[in-house]
């Protein structure tokens, strides 16, 4: 049956299913030793070793396995896409439900980040303007799973845009002719 799966998609999708059940891993481990994983800022966010060290397997699994050595640009960014949309998708459901079982994920973001609101150095409030910091302190009690979700999503394949730009070059290789 998966003979027929071209291996770009296979090895993107298996690898995807790999990285996102680690990366549940990681966010209730970061969740029950009292550190919420979403107020780390992105450069310090697991998902950039993660999404790093998956892309590379993927593509290099692809290029030396199946490929014969060759990679296309194009292919690489397409498989670290399958990737990240597989991993992104699985642990953006997984928060989805984990949230609707254990309401107080929700609630403990709600309170953790509007405290890290409120504990912001008046000068970069002033930078940011007092209007917006407190327009956002104001909107996070209206904060639920499908917005965590949504927000882990997007930030999964935003990080995932840059490091697979910089890695599909760095592993591609053209036939010689």
């Amino acid at each position: 049956m998966f003979e027929r799966v071209p291996r770009l998609v296979f090895i993107s999708v298996r690898n995807g299913l790999l990285a996102g059940l680690l990366g549940i891993v990681f966010l209730v481990i970061l969740y029950f030793v009292g550190r919420h994983p979403f107020l780390f800022p992105v450069y310090f966010d697991f998902r950039l070793v993660l999404i790093s060290a998956f892309v590379v397997i993927t593509l290099k699994e692809l290029r030396d396995d199946h490929q014969q050595g060759v990679l296309y640009f194009g292919q690489g960014m397409i498989a670290a896409f399958l990737f990240t949309l597989v991993f992104a998708l699985i642990a953006a459901g997984f928060i989805l439900i984990f949230s609707a079982l254990y309401p107080a994920f929700v609630q403990d973001y709600i309170t953790l980040a509007t405290s890290q609101l409120r504990s912001i150095d008046p000068a970069i409030v002033a930078q940011l303007g007092k209007e917006v910091v407190e327009r956002n302190i104001n909107e996070l009690p209206a904060t639920n799973g499908a917005d965590l979700a949504l927000d882990y999503l997007v930030k999964s394949v935003l990080i995932s845009f840059f490091i697979s730009l910089i890695i599909s070059v760095i592993l591609r290789r053209q036939p010689k002719n």
